[in-house]
C-alpha cells in the first residue's frame, strides 16, 4: 500500500466512524443526517436558499422540503436577504441554535474517545490538516461546464 492510499484509508476509515456517531446523534433528536449538516451549517451562516442547496447537494425542490420540515419543527425560518429583498436567505432559530449547541456537545463527547488518544499538540496539527483538506479545491471554487 502506498503512502497516499494508507491516507486515503484512514480518512475513509474515520469518515465511517464520524459519520456514524452524527447519524446515531441525529437520529437520537428526529434529525436525519441531512438535517443535522443543514443546522451544522446555519450556525454561522445566513446562506440564501440557492446557495444553502449547492453547499449541501441537494436540487431546490429537495431543499424546499427540507427546509420546511425544519420550519415546522421551529429550528430554522426563511427571511428575505438585508442585501436583496427578492433573495431568500435560511437562519436558523434561537430553538435551532439551542439544538445546535446541544448537538455540538454531544458529537464532541461521542468522538473523546478517538481524538483523546492523541497529544494536545498532534489534536492541533490534525485539526490544521484536516481543516486544509476541507478547503474547496480550485476547481470546486470555479467548476466548468
Amino acid at each position: 500500500m502506498t503512502r497516499d492510499d494508507a491516507l486515503e484509508d484512514a480518512l475513509v476509515r474515520m469518515s465511517f466512524r464520524v459519520m456514524a456517531v452524527l447519524t446515531r446523534i441525529g437520529a437520537e433528536h428526529d434529525l436525519s443526517l441531512t438535517q443535522l449538516r443543514l443546522l451544522g451549517v446555519l450556525r454561522d451562516r445566513r446562506p440564501r436558499m440557492t446557495d444553502l442547496a449547492a453547499f449541501l447537494g441537494l436540487d431546490k425542490s429537495t431543499m424546499s422540503g427540507l427546509v420546511e420540515r425544519a420550519e415546522r419543527r421551529g429550528l430554522v425560518a426563511r427571511d428575505k436577504s438585508p442585501a436583496d429583498r427578492r433573495v431568500v436567505d435560511v437562519v436558523i432559530t434561537p430553538a435551532g441554535r439551542d439544538l445546535a449547541e446541544l448537538l455540538e456537545g454531544e458529537v464532541r463527547s461521542a468522538l473523546a474517545p478517538s481524538t483523546g488518544r492523541l497529544r494536545a499538540d498532534d489534536r492541533d496539527l490534525l485539526a490544521n490538516l484536516l481543516d486544509a483538506l476541507s478547503r474547496p479545491t480550485a476547481a470546486e471554487d470555479h467548476p466548468t461546464g
